[in-house]
């Protein structure tokens, strides 16, 4: 059964953090019309598409992905994901991989806050899945 396309932005300060978007394609007029914003002024890929077990495509700022031990490998390495700004993951589901994202932007966020950092929500239900991605990614 084929499902609508349909994406999610999440606006976070100003700018653009995250776009997920359903389906078998990438169909969004913000990657297809505009893709010199997902570049910097040096031709950079300033974004990585991060592909789930179920399809799911989530862009992620670089600069976040590389604080990332297990992405920045592949993304700096002699690997197809460097060339390709792509990094699939066939055994971290739609959900684990969302909440891995939000988790990175909260890292991001709170890195040189000296005031108490808020505790980042975790459902019980969500807890093993969560520790084995974050095992792999080694974040």
């Amino acid at each position: 059964q084929q499902h609508a396309i349909n994406s999610i932005l999440e606006v976070d300060n100003s700018h653009y953090n995250t776009l997920r978007c359903f389906g078998s394609r990438l169909f969004n007029p913000l990657y297809t019309q505009r893709q010199h914003e997902i570049m910097d002024d040096d031709n950079e890929q300033t974004y990585v598409k991060l592909v789930s077990a179920e399809g799911t495509e989530i862009f992620l700022e670089k600069r976040i992905a590389l604080q990332v031990d297990t992405m920045r490998a592949m993304l700096e390495g002699n690997f197809r994901e460097s060339e390709e700004s792509v990094i699939r993951f066939p055994d971290i589901s739609d959900s684990a991989l969302e909440k891995v994202v939000r988790y990175l932007h909260y890292k991001d966020r709170h890195a040189s806050s000296t005031a108490r950092i808020p505790e980042f929500p975790i459902e019980p239900e969500e807890a093993l899945e969560l520790l084995v991605a974050a095992s792999f990614l080694n974040c």
